[in-house]
């Protein structure tokens, strides 16, 4: 929808992705191993239209960790680790919640 929701070091985005966006997209990256980790599906729900894109955070329409403020207010991207920002008001939810799904 047109705006950063994390910035990080590459190896830093894959191995510890703070924003449920970026989650998703690291759990969706399909492994070459028939009996390896499988895909997960960690959103549902459809991508927003871009004419019309929601207020608040862009993602909380599909966001698991979504409240009522995420459709108020747009988080700013912040530094929440050194070089490593995020735009999400719950990242640490979402973050302790991901290394349980690994």
């Amino acid at each position: 929808m047109g705006k950063f929701v994390e910035l990080a070091q590459s190896e830093e985005l894959v191995s510890k992705p703070l924003h449920p966006y970026t989650q998703a997209l690291i759990a969706a990256i399909p492994v070459p191993d028939p009996d390896g980790r499988k895909v997960k599906v960690l959103v549902g729900g459809e991508v927003a239209n871009a004419a019309d894109i929601p207020t608040g955070c862009r993602f909380h329409p599909r966001c698991p960790y979504a409240k009522a403020v995420c459709s108020k207010e747009d988080p700013e991207l912040k530094e929440v680790e050194s070089g490593h920002y995020v735009a999400c008001h719950f990242y640490e939810e979402a973050c302790e919640n991901f290394k349980t799904t690994r």
